[in-house]
């Protein structure tokens, strides 16, 4: 379906990051507490999985819109959902001038998804469509379970790095052949939480590729999406949301990056640039 290979690429990239949490398993303790890593990133997962709607909207400050508040997105997303055979989503707005849109919730019965005040005000009903055409298919991608999963085991991989840091790590033998390497505990703890963090942010832009070409193909129209993503960058540039632990943690769920260029490198960014993502959906559009 995706000709960029999206998804195999994501397959991965998970493998990577399982594989680092694995491995610091196996450096602490001689590999005797890995299958602790492997409970905690299952049980981490699963927990940031199941409340990832709760989390999201929260963060957004976004409260539910009945028809009457919200013709138009309602009247959009019944068609795209009912032309996808899926279950539409609840609906909510996130009062702020910054102009964004995200889709949530660990499964497409049950799943959210959220337009901010601004991006309602930037977009004419063309590009809204085009934008919740690809809220839409991260739900029914599942890629709220993707970037869960991939945010957790990060998480976790940086946690456990810090306590490497400030402990020397734990569970050491008695005798120094039980040890773990000093040398090799110093460098994971500075690396892997830096690996962990890249390889989920190549996990989130890898999902937005996908996002654009299955909600364009959901709506027939790649040019309203392109045309939506142009204004969302000057709308960001004038209104970026600040950087809070809280906007943060849900930021790889929007459709548009919502901070500042400054604010974070191309390298650390959650999606791709707009530019690059533009011309593959005009590409898109000549292909027919």
């Amino acid at each position: 379906m995706h000709k960029h290979y999206n998804g195999l690429k994501t397959a991965l990239l998970f493998g990577a990051i399982w594989a680092l949490l694995l491995g610091i398993g196996s450096l602490i303790g001689g590999g005797r507490y890995i299958w602790i890593f492997a409970l905690i990133g299952v049980a981490t997962t699963f927990y940031s999985y199941w409340n990832s709607d709760k989390l999201a909207l929260r963060a957004m400050q976004a409260y539910p819109v009945s028809e009457i508040q919200a013709p138009a997105m309602y009247r959009i997303v019944r068609e795209l959902s009912t032309a996808a055979g899926k279950p539409m989503p609840r609906l909510y707005i996130s009062p702020t001038q910054a102009p964004n849109a995200f889709a949530t919730g660990r499964n497409p019965k049950n799943a959210a998804v959220c337009c901010t005040e601004g991006i309602l005000e930037l977009l004419d009903e063309r590009e809204l469509r085009g934008v919740l055409g690809h809220e839409l298919m991260h739900v029914y991608n599942r890629d709220i379970l993707t970037s869960s999963i991939a945010a957790a085991l990060a998480g976790i991989i940086t946690s456990v790095a810090q306590m490497m840091m400030f402990t020397g790590g734990f569970g050491g033998g008695s005798n120094n052949d039980d040890r773990p390497n000093p040398f090799a505990m110093l460098l994971m703890a500075f690396l892997a939480p830096f690996a962990a963090m890249l390889i989920q942010m190549s996990i989130s832009r890898t999902r937005e590729y996908d996002a654009d070409e299955d909600g364009s193909k959901l709506t027939g129209d790649p040019l309203a999406l392109a045309s939506a993503l142009a204004k969302l960058e000057n709308g960001v540039a004038r209104a970026p949301l600040a950087p809070t632990p809280r906007v943060v943690n849900a930021s790889h769920m929007m459709i548009a990056n919502p901070f500042r260029p400054q604010d974070v490198s191309r390298m650390m960014s959650t999606h791709p640039s707009t530019a690059d993502r533009i011309a593959r959906l005009q590409e898109m559009a000549r292909r027919g």
